[in-house]
């Protein structure tokens, strides 16, 4: 069970718009000094905030909590003692590693993300408006109205202006300059052309209103207001799931930390300061331990007496 400093440290973490991964214990076999219940959070940086075992289980807890803050998926991760196969397992849904400096005992550690869900700016109050926000909510969105607390903003995923020629200019224009990676106007292609000539008169560039979604939406035939916000939604969909799809001016979404594979162990671990390492033909080497280090340099070193 998480202790409350733990889910207040939680709110505050998600009240600041921080995306992080919850890692809790399901799963403990002695010798381990871990318990069954320990709750740590991982950031996208690479800090690890509890506790889920000992500093070889959180080079592991690290680098997969990363990798499932940057995928948006859970994952099941089981930590096993040295054995001769030394390569992580990957299953449905499951990572099993196999850990060369644990001290005994299994590990799992259920790794669940916490990203804040993908906010579209919704402008107006039409039914084709009212359809998006309903249908949106189904999809895991986070439809918000546009007032004086909650114009676009860099990291929104849309702008969808359904306002039948009201408080149009305003959203399309910070939407556009705040490089949210999909806007959409309802307008028929003429009186979109039109409200592109106004912002362009405005002096708005010409690849940002290359950028505009008129009329929003896929062309799937759509006639009715519920039928018109799923072609805008799947539009919206589609340049979420798909990154190739979003604009180059885009900003990048949540910054996490690389991992890479300590080349004398084979163990996964996360590409961060923390982490031991050293500059090897002109590359950066990341190793579980100090240990793992220590073999790499001996190795190298004799390589190199040896030429």
């Amino acid at each position: 069970m998480m202790s409350p400093a733990m889910l207040r440290r939680a709110e505050e973490l998600a009240s600041q718009d921080v995306a992080f991964v919850t890692a809790t214990v399901v799963r403990a076999q002695r010798p381990t000094s871990v318990e069954v219940g320990n709750v740590a959070f991982v950031l996208g940086d690479g800090t690890i905030e509890g506790f889920v075992g000992g500093s070889c289980a959180e080079h592991s807890v690290r680098a997969y909590g990363l990798k499932a803050l940057e995928s948006g998926d859970p994952v099941l991760l089981r930590i096993l003692p040295f054995a001769e196969e030394a390569d992580d397992v990957v299953e449905d849904g499951a990572v099993t590693v196999q850990n060369p400096c644990l001290s005994g005992g299994a590990i799992e550690v259920f790794i669940e993300p916490a990203v804040r869900a993908p906010r579209v700016v919704l402008v107006g109050d039409t039914p084709i408006a009212e359809a998006v926000a309903r249908i949106g909510g189904e999809l895991g969105l986070d439809i918000v109205r546009m007032d004086g607390d909650s114009a676009p903003r860099a990291n929104d995923l849309a702008v969808v202006v359904a306002a039948h020629g009201h408080d149009e200019l305003p959203a399309l224009r910070v939407g556009l300059e705040a490089g949210v990676p999909y806007v959409g106007l309802v307008a028929s292609r003429a009186r979109g052309d039109g409200v592109i000539g106004e912002l362009r008169g405005d002096g708005i560039p010409e690849e940002l209103l290359a950028r505009i979604d008129v009329p929003a939406g896929l062309d799937i035939g759509a006639r009715t207001p519920p039928e018109i916000a799923l072609s805008i939604l799947a539009r919206i969909v589609a340049v979420r799931r798909d990154r190739t799809a979003r604009p180059a001016a885009t900003p990048a979404e949540v910054q996490v930390a690389a991992t890479a594979v300590d080349p004398i162990c084979g163990m996964t671990v996360a590409a961060v300061a923390s982490t031991p390492w050293l500059r090897h033909d002109e590359q950066t080497v990341y190793f579980c331990c100090d240990g793992c280090k220590a073999t790499f340099l001996a190795q190298h070193e004799h390589a190199s007496a040896s030429e």
